[in-house]
């Protein structure tokens, strides 16, 4: 098992991850009854598509000895309606003037095929930019 969910009232869960022991919780957002106090449901699919991004290329920024310390990911979400869902997600990743062209190209490739994103459904349009340096 990876995590235990709890709902505990007021639109708000509690996520413990099993093996850490550590709580996220969450909160519905304000567009949908929510206080909005916590990440949503749908701002973590989004935290995890930038996370799963930098996490890999920094796996294999490790295997190219590039440092990409500091490397930071902005996220935006846009909700669609009707059925209501995440239509779109932004993406964008600043990293360390490091490496050359070629680790740059092979971290980038890294970045866009991560395990979250190859598990995103084919209808959200994800869009994703690098700055270096």
């Amino acid at each position: 098992m990876t995590a235990s969910i709890v709902y505990t009232g007021n639109l708000r869960c509690e996520a413990e991850h099993v093996q850490s022991k550590t709580i996220t919780e969450t909160d519905a957002p304000t567009d949908n009854r929510g206080k909005g106090e916590k990440f949503s449901p749908t701002d973590l699919l989004c935290v995890s598509v930038a996370t799963c991004m930098l996490t890999t290329m920094a796996i294999k920024a490790g295997d190219l000895q590039v440092d990409i310390t500091d490397a930071k990911a902005d996220v935006t979400k846009h909700m669609f309606s009707n059925p209501r869902r995440v239509g779109k997600i932004e993406v964008m990743v600043t990293l360390p003037p490091n490496g050359n062209e070629r680790d740059r190209k092979v971290l980038e490739k890294t970045g866009d095929n991560c395990p979250v994103i190859k598990s995103i459904h084919p209808d959200i349009e994800l869009v994703i930019n690098y700055k270096w340096g």
